[in-house]
């Protein structure tokens, strides 16, 4: 699980949670990956998670932004069990980052439908999430 809390005041995002790791694409599509390795423990293992939780900040400047994904994205294999993987991820997005976040988000699932080819399971993943 991840909390992003964004403060547009201080123009910056504070992240906490052992997850994905977030990106985050700077103008002009410059992507930075964010490890969230050390900001939390994953829920569930243990009763009291306090001690293990951590947050880290991250500033923001006019026209940076920030992508969340789940990992049905970068862990979508092809038939041979290739996965999407994150670096394709990356690339995607700052291809096209000059585009609004929909068609951001419509270019990422094309690309994975792409990558997966007859594999159906991401395919009703997608339709779940984009209700349709």
């Amino acid at each position: 699980m991840t909390l992003a809390l964004l403060d547009y005041e201080s123009g910056s995002i504070r992240l906490s949670g052992q997850h994905e790791e977030m990106l985050v694409v700077r103008d002009g599509g410059v992507v930075e990956r964010i490890d969230t390795i050390d900001l939390g423990f994953p829920v569930g293992l243990v009763s009291e998670i306090t001690d293990f939780v951590n947050q880290t900040e991250v500033k923001l400047n006019p026209g940076d932004g920030v992508v969340l994904y789940t990992d049905g994205i970068t862990e979508a294999a092809d038939l041979d069990r290739n996965l999407y993987g994150l670096e394709r991820l990356c690339q995607v997005v700052s291809q096209n980052w000059h585009l609004p976040a929909d068609m951001i988000r419509q270019r990422v699932i094309e690309d994975v439908q792409q990558h997966i080819g007859q594999d159906t399971a991401f395919l009703k993943l997608v339709r779940n999430t984009d209700g349709q």
